[in-house]
């Protein structure tokens, strides 16, 4: 496989607040980048309340990896589901007087039909786990506590 290139470019607008936005990311009805806001996270000095953070962005960065791998491998295993959602939880923590994202908690929810499948349902959620590329990129701690649901 090729490398693949993602692009990302940041612009402070002001205070402790900038704009992320990807060249690659266009909105489909007037083709303008897909842009969101970023801000120091309101733990910290002059940080910004309800503006995504890097801290944010990590996290989702895990939990969104985990998902998308999730639909790889069930496609790929023809496993039928009714629905997946994840809460996600970074811890940030200070180690050896440095700020680290120590830990990132997923709680992935799986719904499924027939319980018999409930089995399968848990081995596709730790492979995804184990084949996440995102969780296999960082050094953080990943910890989940997978539920599988059966819709009556």
């Amino acid at each position: 496989m090729d490398k693949h290139y993602y692009n990302v470019n940041v612009a402070w607008k002001r205070d402790r607040k900038g704009v992320m936005c990807s060249p690659e990311l266009h909105k489909n009805e007037t083709n303008e980048m897909n842009c969101i806001e970023v801000a120091t996270p309101p733990e910290f000095s002059k940080g910004m309340p309800n503006i995504w953070s890097p801290e944010h962005l990590f996290t989702a960065a895990v939990s969104s990896c985990l998902m998308t791998t999730f639909l790889a491998i069930a496609e790929y295993s023809k496993f039928e589901f009714i629905s997946f959602k994840c809460d996600s939880k970074g811890i940030l923590d200070k180690v050896d007087g440095k700020f680290v994202m120590t830990e990132v908690l997923l709680f992935p929810e799986v719904v499924i039909a027939d319980e018999a499948q409930k089995e399968k349902a848990l081995r596709i959620l730790e492979k995804s786990e184990n084949a996440c590329l995102i969780s296999n990129s960082i050094t953080s701690k990943v910890i989940m506590e997978s539920k599988i649901t059966i819709q009556k």
